[in-house]
């Protein structure tokens, strides 16, 4: 348990870094699916560009079918960034995930009296104190306002991209 200030303090500091991780988290799982979102909108775009060069060269429409490939070569640069792009925030996640619940179970263990070396000597009756409540409280508070501004700012990337598409 958390007898000596020494630990009450490690045990705050863990719970902040721990607030910031999920935090990070949730920003990295936003960034990633922008991004998943951004990569099947080039691809959707590559489609539909090889598909109107296809009809022009069918009608022989050199000029069309010229700014076509143009167009292909361009997308298919764009979705070979976001390719990688994608995979390195995919790998980021799956970095932030471990870490989050490595540091989620050091913290359990740190203010749940769990001795890694004996496990059994821990009190059965023992409950969290309330500032571990409070703290999970707080924690959960956090997850829900950086989850609704990860949607927000997938909503403002996606009107910006309606936006920049439309011509304004």
């Amino acid at each position: 348990m958390l007898n000596d200030p020494s630990s009450r303090t490690r045990a705050r500091l863990m719970r902040e870094a721990l607030v910031d991780a999920k935090v990070g988290l949730s920003q990295s799982r936003a960034a990633r699916d922008a991004a998943s979102a951004q990569l099947e909108r080039e691809r959707t775009e590559l489609a539909t560009v090889r598909r109107r060069g296809q009809l022009a060269a069918g009608i022989n429409d050199a000029e069309t079918v010229t700014l076509a490939a143009e167009f292909e070569r361009k997308h298919s640069e764009r979705i070979t960034v976001l390719e990688r792009k994608f995979t390195a925030l995919e790998e980021e996640v799956t970095l932030v995930e471990r870490e989050t619940a490595e540091m989620t179970a050091q913290l359990k263990r740190l203010t749940g009296g769990v001795d890694s070396a004996a496990p059994s000597e821990r009190g059965a009756a023992e409950e969290p104190l309330d500032s571990d409540r409070a703290n999970i409280s707080e924690l959960d508070s956090l997850r829900r306002t950086a989850d609704r501004s990860a949607r927000d700012a997938d909503a403002e990337a996606r009107l910006a991209d309606l936006k920049r598409r439309m011509g304004k």
